[in-house]
């Protein structure tokens, strides 16, 4: 099955999934494939209820009523993915622009994410994501990132959390956790990184998440306008 048909038949059922269990869906599904994942990008991605709960400051409220849909929807969407479009999912990762009613929702695919190739500015994007993630948790234990397009930034980390976070986990502020790591991370990794200057563009957008059973995390740099082919040039 060709990029095109795997694409169309993604959008159409992702978007019949998200309004049969939201009770809306987004204006917008735009699927992006690489051989490491698969990312769905949501736009206007909100319901009535859940502007109220944010003019309101709700956003923890907002969070726990949509991962609860989402770890509902999640084996369905992983199913059509296998059986459908013969695709091995093994993690995966969503987060919310709460300003611009955005998502994202991230397939990671099997069975490893050792295949990335390398591109001009990793070891520089690299340095700033291990300064970033030190002065929130501990340098990560692995870390590793490719372009999924020429807009789209995906990072993958491992062995960041740290002890006192598992033990919040453990006593069960999981959510609570999650929505300040969301807050106190994006402010970092947006405002305290140079990652607009090495790659030449404006963020647009940016997403964040975890895994903390496995102890991963995925971060994804949205840039304004397209980069050029040399800026992304992949080496070797």
């Amino acid at each position: 099955m060709n990029a095109k048909s795997i694409i169309t038949q993604a959008t159409s059922y992702t978007t019949k999934l998200l309004r049969n269990r939201f009770g809306k869906g987004p204006e917008s599904v735009s699927i992006h494939l690489c051989k490491n994942c698969v990312v769905f990008h949501l736009k206007n991605f909100i319901s009535p209820v859940e502007k109220f709960l944010i003019s309101q400051e709700e956003e923890q409220a907002f969070r726990y009523t949509r991962d609860l849909i989402m770890k509902s929807l999640l084996p369905e969407l992983r199913s059509f993915l296998q059986h459908q479009l013969n695709m091995d999912v093994i993690d995966w990762y969503y987060d919310w622009g709460l300003h611009h009613a955005s998502g994202v929702i991230v397939a990671l695919l099997g069975p490893e994410t050792s295949l990335a190739v390398d591109y001009k500015q990793k070891q520089a994007i690299h340095q700033q994501i291990i300064q970033t993630t030190n002065a929130l948790q501990k340098p990560p234990e692995y870390i590793d990132s490719w372009w999924i397009n020429t807009r789209m930034l995906f990072i993958f980390r491992r062995g960041t959390t740290i002890l006192l976070e598992k033990e919040f986990i453990t006593l069960g502020y999981e959510q609570m956790l999650r929505v300040t790591k969301d807050k106190l991370e994006k402010r970092l990794l947006a405002k305290q990184t140079n990652i607009e200057q090495i790659v030449g563009k404006k963020i647009a957008d940016l997403y964040v998440d975890w895994n903390f059973d496995k102890d991963h995390s995925m971060i994804i740099y949205l840039f304004e306008d397209h980069m050029t082919t040399e800026s992304i040039r992949q080496e070797g």
